[in-house]
């Protein structure tokens, strides 16, 4: 029997909430408050890239060619400092909102992803085409794509050892990164459909990209410290891997609990393909914000820590977050519309509680034998 294909539609928006919080945010948005945020936001660019180019310089230092713990440390915060920069800088560049030319922000974006190992062109397309379209929508956002470990989602198939996953899932997030840098982006290149992006394809220039990236990754983070130091190479690729144990927690607990919780929605289509709010209250509705308001969280975080100002306003410097997003909590309020917030701590002790009840066994949902297609 033919699989039933629906195409993925927000419902009609008939509420004045975006339009309201809109007017009011661009009207609080005068010419100073932008240029102090273009100023810090420039600031914080080059701190990081100080940061990043200097901890990088130190693993070849007299004091990590003489103390191997020291090596380790450095290897670390090393890593840590290309998230932050790419946390408060390069995702900002792919959102058009680090520098005003289109050209220097998609530059931008590719030397510094591709200086994490991760591939910045695949990243991107995952990010533009679908989260942002779609987040929390079972097969049509690429961040909770079906995968054969974890149940992101009620609609996912469900597996026997899935009821642990809440367990043996920090084990996991352990190697997220080295995961990715290895095999999940060659699995990209490998799929013609993901989520709801389909009839992907790569020409074998791109895919000889790819793996040129990588090599070049490897080689500055590896094998030129080998060349460089005193230290084996069995020792530098143990620092490089716990580098990357550190650097994965750190990514993904930061990440993840912005919208996989027990407070945040996962909206399902009716049986017309019609998702259950539109296009505004979705965003508000499927994200969580830690510490939106505070401005050391916002310099450390980049503003993925104020999601639901990230994704009702992604064309704003995530500078800004933290004075408007007074302005989307009360609105929400007003609208009776739900704001998610919570601190970091509890919002990572939600997300596992989230991940234990999804890991329980539940009736599948119609979706999961229909073919959604991105609308």
């Amino acid at each position: 029997m033919k699989e039933k294909t629906i195409r993925i539609k927000f419902k009609r928006e008939k509420s004045n909430f975006f339009k309201e919080l809109n007017d009011e945010v661009q009207e609080f948005l005068n010419q100073e408050i932008i240029l102090e945020s273009e100023r810090l936001m420039y600031r914080k660019l080059v701190f990081y890239i100080i940061l990043f180019v200097g901890l990088y310089g130190m693993l070849f230092s007299a004091f990590s060619a003489s103390n191997y713990i020291f090596l380790i440390v450095n290897y670390i915060l090393f890593g840590l400092s290309g998230i932050l920069l790419a946390f408060n800088s390069s995702h900002d560049a792919v959102h058009q909102t680090l520098f005003k030319d289109r050209k220097k922000n998609d530059i931008f974006h590719y030397i510094v992803f591709n200086l994490q190992g991760v591939n910045a062109t695949l990243w991107k397309q995952r990010h533009m085409m679908s989260h942002h379209v779609f987040p929390n929508v079972d097969g049509c956002d690429a961040d909770i794509d079906d995968n054969p470990f974890v149940r992101l989602s009620h609609t996912q198939k469900w597996r026997p050892f899935h009821q642990y996953q809440h367990l043996y899932a920090p084990f996991l997030y352990c190697a997220y990164t080295l995961h990715w840098i290895i095999l999940k982006d060659f699995m990209y290149l490998a799929k013609d459909r993901v989520a709801n992006m389909t009839n992907l394809s790569y020409t074998k220039r791109f895919k000889a990209e790819v793996v040129l990236l990588k090599l070049l990754y490897l080689g500055y983070t590896i094998i030129l410290p080998y060349m460089m130091t005193p230290y084996s190479l069995m020792e530098i690729i143990g620092a490089f891997i716990i580098m990357h144990v550190v650097i994965s927690i750190f990514f993904v607990l930061t990440l993840i609990i912005s919208h996989l919780t027990m407070e945040t929605v996962f909206p399902q289509v009716d049986e017309k393909g019609i998702l259950p709010f539109d296009f505004h209250e979705h965003q508000l509705s499927v994200s969580m914000d830690y510490h939106p308001r505070s401005r050391l969280a916002n310099w450390i975080f980049g503003g993925f820590n104020a999601h639901s100002a990230h994704h009702l306003f992604p064309n704003l410097k995530h500078t800004v977050y933290p004075l408007i997003t007074p302005f989307i909590q009360a609105k929400a309020q007003q609208f009776r519309l739900p704001y998610n917030e919570l601190s970091i701590i509890n919002a990572i002790r939600s997300h596992f509680r989230y991940l234990r009840k999804v890991g329980r066994p539940s009736p599948d949902s119609y979706a999961k034998n229909m073919d959604i297609t991105k609308y």
